[in-house]
Parts: C-alpha cells; sequence; structure tokens
C-alpha cells in the first residue's frame, strides 16, 4: 500500500486489520517519509506499533525521483505482489507496473491520475499556477503547507470535520517527512505524465474515485480506466480524495470482490 504526498504508511486507517484479515499488508514508508527516513535508522523500529501490518524494516533512503522510488521499491519484495497506490502513490504504482511487471499482479489506483497537473490536452488536473504556490508555500511553512494540502483533498467528502480533524492527527505520528522528498514529490505531480504508458500496464486494475473528488477527479480516474488494457473503475458516492478513510467499508468490499474476482497475470 502506497500512500499519497506528504504522508506516511500509517494513513490507511481502519482499512488495514480489515485486509491484514485476509493478505499480508505492507505499509510502506516512501523515502523520506514516516519511518524511511535517513536518520532513524534502527531506533525508528523500535518505535513501531506491533499492531499494524509493516514491512520489516524502513526502506532505506535515496534520491526521490520517480524512477528512483520506483527502484527501491522493487527491490524490497522478492516475490510479485499486489500494488494499492493513493493519489501520489497510484502514480507510482503505475510506473512500477510499466517498468517492473514481473513484481506485480493487480493494481488498486485510489484518487489517482496519469498526469496531475492540467495540460492543454488534458483537463482534468491541478492548474499550474496552483501547484507553484504550494511549492513557493512549502519553502516557507511546510507543515501548513502540508496542512493546506489536507483539507483539499477532504473537502466536500462526507464527514469533511471529522475525516480532516483525524488525518491532522496522523500526518506527523511517524515524524516530519524529508523536506527535499517534499520538494521532489511535488515536481513529480507536476512534471509526470504517464498517459502514454497506461497502454503498457497489462495487470488486472480496480481504479477507485471519489464522486466529489476535487484534486484528482472521477474524469481523471475514468480516463484512466478507459486506456488501461484490463480496468474496471468503481466511483464511491460522496467521498472526496480519501475514500477509504470516509467509506471504509464500500472500499474493502470493493478491493475484495476485485481481489477475489480477477485472474493474477
Amino acid at each position: 500500500m502506497l500512500h499519497g504526498w506528504g504522508m506516511h504508511g500509517g494513513i490507511w486507517g481502519e482499512v488495514v486489520p480489515q485486509l491484514a484479515q485476509h493478505f499480508r499488508v505492507h505499509c510502506v514508508d516512501l523515502p523520506g517519509h514516516g519511518y524511511s527516513k535517513a536518520e532513524k535508522g534502527e531506533e525508528a523500529r523500535g518505535k513501531r506499533k506491533t499492531s499494524e501490518p509493516q514491512l520489516p524494516f524502513p526502506l532505506l533512503p535515496s534520491p526521490f525521483s520517480l524512477d528512483a522510488i520506483v527502484s527501491e521499491l522493487s527491490v524490497q519484495f522478492d516475490e510479485p505482489v499486489n500494488v494499492c497506490g493513493w493519489s501520489l502513490g497510484g502514480m507510482i504504482a503505475q510506473r512500477w507496473a510499466v517498468r517492473d511487471p514481473g513484481k506485480i499482479k493487480r493494481l488498486v489506483l485510489v484518487a489517482s491520475t496519469p498526469c496531475f497537473a492540467e495540460r492543454e490536452d488534458w483537463l482534468f488536473g491541478m492548474a499550474a499556477d496552483t501547484l507553484r504556490q504550494f511549492a513557493a508555500e512549502l519553502e516557507r511553512d511546510y507543515a501548513a503547507t502540508l496542512r493546506r494540502f489536507l483539507a483539499l483533498q477532504m473537502r466536500g467528502s462526507a464527514s469533511e470535520r471529522a475525516l480532516l480533524a483525524d488525518l491532522r492527527t496522523r500526518l506527523f505520528s511517524r515524524g516530519e517527512p524529508d523536506i527535499d522528498a517534499l520538494r521532489a514529490g511535488l515536481n513529480i505531480l507536476r512534471d509526470a505524465d504517464l498517459r502514454t504508458d497506461l497502454p503498457a500496464i497489462r495487470q488486472p486494475t480496480l481504479v477507485i474515485s471519489g464522486e466529489r473528488d476535487r484534486l484528482t477527479p472521477p474524469q481523471a480516474s475514468a480516463c484512466l480506466a478507459q486506456n488501461l488494457p484490463d480496468a474496471r473503475m468503481v466511483e464511491i458516492k460522496g467521498a472526496a480524495h480519501a475514500p477509504f478513510l470516509s467509506h471504509p467499508e464500500i472500499f474493502v468490499a470493493q478491493l475484495m470482490d476485485f481481489m477475489q474476482d480477477s485472474p493474477q497475470i
């Protein structure tokens, strides 16, 4: 399970114990986030909550480019895995499926997109000016910038206030993210355009969208699903950018149905 920008593997909430009843679940902290920070090392291992299914070791620090993250993820697993990626994590999952297809059996792409930033031929992305503003604010006050990004993710969702309060509590529960990792993540969101990669993603894929998502709108998810060779899309009513938090029962039911029905490649 791959988290989104500025977050960590503890973001998945109550869906993790539900999924752990059926699968071995790895809630990865991407490089520079959570326990995968250079200064944490061995000390971080002792701080983990043993009740959470986790990787048995932190991901080692590495350059934070999209391909570097994919390379580092791939070497952590010695057998094929099912990958669930949320938002930026979904973009990483898409790239991973192209770069090392033998490592991925199935994909679940949650509130994700092949192209986060708006372009002349892509109207379902965030405006360039908004991304530039986030980058500038990140340099002035990264904590406030992350909190603002959380508010955008929850806007319009059912139980918006409660979910936002919960996310803000979780935000730094594993320490503060590396500022270089945050900068690089924004660069990925700004620059990555994976649309030409989609036909090469042969794995069975479930695309989950939130009806009220303002960051990766359902239209982006629909285009993603339509351009993947073997994909289905589910739109969760009343959900915004984090349907696994606002509608965990529906999320888990859809994921379980997909995992049981979809043959692995």
